[in-house]
């Protein structure tokens, strides 16, 4: 398969931009670079939803999805596992929400969305919001994945993201999910070090996004990883930011609806007795 760069995306949903600022500077070259605005609240299942919109009209085949606290020690690494998932049929990769790494022991059937590649082309056709969302549920020995080499702690019946439903949705539909290998390397026992499928390590993830710049332990962590970086500027490349004006509204709106539900419910329950 040969590359072709300008069909291959990067969008990253922002809630720290000084530290997007830097690390950007490291994601991989002569790839249109978006940003999805979350300094208002949009992450996780709801940034998937808004970039499934935007980018449904814009011709890309493979899509990159990095947080600003991933930190690429070989940014062409990406290239390599795209030519790996679309000879062996894989629609995701990304690392385990749980059993991979200790920060995270949730499910290890999902990925965590911190890193992930998307066939884009292909999920594009298959793309069905509402179905997407009704897929935040758990069955009993449904996924017959291999847990028992997993080193670190896991739950197989975890909900804890509501970005899992859609992880969960494409398992359903038959597509594959390729699971990377991942580590945490230092004392510090938080930075995760994850590799390609043939060994070469590929980026830092060290998490707390939101807290660099404003708390002194976690700046200096993540400080002490860029020094390990080799500089790669991508500063002159342009970046398109998006910014959903009505989702601190909705976000809003949604949680008052939910309280007064709970609220109604909770006085049914005393009404009954």
């Amino acid at each position: 398969m040969m590359i072709n760069t300008s069909k291959i995306a990067i969008i990253t949903t922002v809630i720290n931009w000084d530290l997007y600022d830097k690390s950007s500077q490291y994601f991989p070259n002569h790839t249109d670079k978006y940003v999805i605005d979350g300094t208002e609240g949009m992450h996780g299942i709801d940034s998937i939803y808004y970039m499934m919109k935007k980018f449904q009209n814009l011709d890309y085949d493979w899509l990159i999805m990095v947080d600003e606290d991933v930190l690429f020690l070989e940014s062409n690494g990406v290239f390599e596992i795209i030519e790996y998932m679309h000879a062996k049929n894989y629609i995701v990769c990304g690392v385990r929400d749980g059993g991979e790494i200790g920060i995270r022991s949730f499910s290890p059937y999902v990925i965590n969305t911190f890193f992930s590649i998307i066939n884009l082309k292909k999920l594009k056709v298959i793309w069905d919001k509402e179905e997407v969302s009704k897929n935040q549920y758990f069955i009993t020995n449904e996924f017959k994945d291999e847990l028992s080499g997993l080193k670190e702690m896991f739950d197989e019946e975890s909900l804890y993201e509501p970005y899992y439903r859609f992880y969960f949705w494409l398992r359903r539909k038959g597509e594959k999910i390729l699971f990377l290998n991942a580590e945490t390397p230092f004392e510090d026992k938080i930075t995760t070090l994850v590799s390609t499928p043939n060994n070469i390590n590929l980026l830092f993830h060290t998490w707390y996004a939101r807290a660099y710049g404003n708390n002194e332990k976690h700046t200096k962590r993540i400080d002490k990883i860029f020094d390990l970086l080799y500089f790669n500027n991508t500063k002159e490349e342009k970046i398109v930011v998006w910014k959903d004006r009505t989702y601190f509204l909705r976000k809003f709106f949604r949680k008052v609806k939910k309280r007064i539900q709970m609220r109604l419910e909770k006085n049914y329950i005393i009404c009954r007795y």
